[in-house]
């Protein structure tokens, strides 16, 4: 009987893993130096937390299952709605605000393809309890600070649900309704949700929408066409200036981004700005971070509170990081007996304990093959344990040139060549 990984997952290999480890780091590490803390949540939920908000037709694209006491239960598909649980149960007296972060899997039932699996990983960030344009332009500008360290070719684009929000409430359409025309937007279907409009609202409104998804550009003449396009409409305007105060915050940061007031976001908490940005090298799946401010706390029990953040799509970034694998210095200690193999243990812990990576040979081989096993696994130096330990002292050999001297074991793990290179 033959066994496979389930579709949609993968297999890591440990060359692959390296990578990924290396990637993770990086991005927690820029998190952190904005003085977010790492958060984690259970893999799955109650299914009534996913469909709180985004309605019962996302189960068929979930993973969802009952448990043996006839719980409902799902796999979580994305980070936030876990995150606000948590805060409502455990975070809301904390002092606001609060800057946290995450990474892990995620699961949806969806049709594999490049780029797109049922496992795929999430790296973000939550900043709860501020709503001002400095805060939400910092969210933006942390994202745009990954991909710059990570010397990417993108592109950040920044719009707002708000403004369309406003538009269409001010046309009669309920928050329902809202909901399904920015989906649509959302997943390229312009011309269905156009027409959708012109039923609801009449042609007047179905050309203003057009028109204002159709603005893309540099932010100030973006924002002085749409203030003609939106002429007469307070609400829609409002949110159009509070989005301009965000664009002038990120100035501060020294972030370019366009304004592109076509962003619409599939997820239907976002309430204000949104964002999103692309790798063009990656083809048609080339969006690798979306985000906005939303909220979320009252849905699940909790007082309102202003709220933005984003997720990077781990595995896209990781494939257009393009990264190097680590540089490691491979060390291997052999025993040349049977009973030198304590001994060996005793050498191999040593140089563990001060730092140095090593393994021991623990296959029992003679010498030669022992030397060639390390050679095919591309180990830098062996410690050869013999007779000599009874005098302190191992034999080191580099496996590069053949050369091999005595050194006091003592001083092993002091030598500069059995010490881990700085990776570049």
């Amino acid at each position: 009987m033959s066994f496979r990984r389930p579709r949609g997952t993968r297999d890591f290999l440990p060359g692959e893993m390296e990578l990924r480890r290396m990637l993770e780091s990086r991005i927690c590490g820029i998190f952190r130096s904005f003085g977010y803390r790492e958060v984690g949540t259970p893999t799955f939920e109650h299914l009534e937390l996913i469909t709180a908000k985004s309605g019962e037709e996302i189960v068929e694209r979930l993973y969802s299952f009952q448990d043996k006491s006839g719980r409902w239960l799902a796999l979580r598909p994305e980070f936030t709605a876990p995150v606000m649980r948590m805060y409502v149960t455990s975070l809301q007296s904390e002092p606001k605000p609060l800057r946290l972060y995450y990474f892990g899997p995620c699961f949806r039932y969806e049709r594999p393809q490049a780029g797109r699996y049922r496992e795929f990983w999430q790296a973000g960030v939550e900043l709860i309890g501020s709503g001002t344009p400095e805060a939400q332009a910092e969210v933006v500008a942390l994202a745009d600070t990954v991909l710059r360290e990570l010397e990417l070719e993108y592109e950040l684009h920044v719009g707002s649900v708000g403004v369309l929000r406003k538009l269409l409430a001010e046309h009669g359409a309920g928050e329902e309704e809202q909901v399904r025309v920015m989906g649509m937007i959302d997943r390229g279907e312009v011309e269905e949700a156009l027409q959708r409009l012109e039923a609801l609202g009449g042609a007047e409104l179905a050309e203003l929408v057009e028109q204002l998804i159709s603005l893309e550009g540099e932010a100030r003449e973006v924002a002085r066409r749409a203030e003609r396009v939106l002429e007469g409409h307070s609400g829609a305007t409002g949110e159009l200036r509070s989005l301009g105060e965000i664009m002038e915050a990120l100035e501060w940061y020294g972030v370019e981004a366009r304004l592109n007031l076509g962003i619409a976001r599939g997820l239907d908490y976002y309430t204000g700005m949104v964002f999103e940005a692309y790798v063009p090298s990656l083809g048609a799946e080339k969006q690798v971070c979306g985000g906005g401010s939303y909220s979320l706390a009252e849905v699940f029990g909790g007082k309102p509170v202003p709220t933005s953040g984003f997720a990077f799509g781990f595995d896209r970034l990781l494939i257009a990081a393009e990264l190097e694998p680590p540089v490691e210095r491979r060390v291997m200690v052999i025993p040349l007996s049977r009973e030198m193999v304590p001994g060996a243990v005793r050498v191999a812990s040593e140089l563990r304990g001060r730092g140095v990576m090593c393994e021991l040979e623990v296959m029992g081989r003679k010498l030669g093959k022992a030397l060639a096993g390390a050679n095919a696994k591309g180990v830098e130096y062996v410690v050869l344990v013999g007779e000599e330990l009874r005098r302190g002292r191992v034999v080191l050999r580099d496996m590069r040139t053949g050369e091999q001297r005595e050194v006091e074991v003592e001083r092993l793990g002091e030598l500069p060549e059995l010490s881990q290179p700085s990776s570049p």
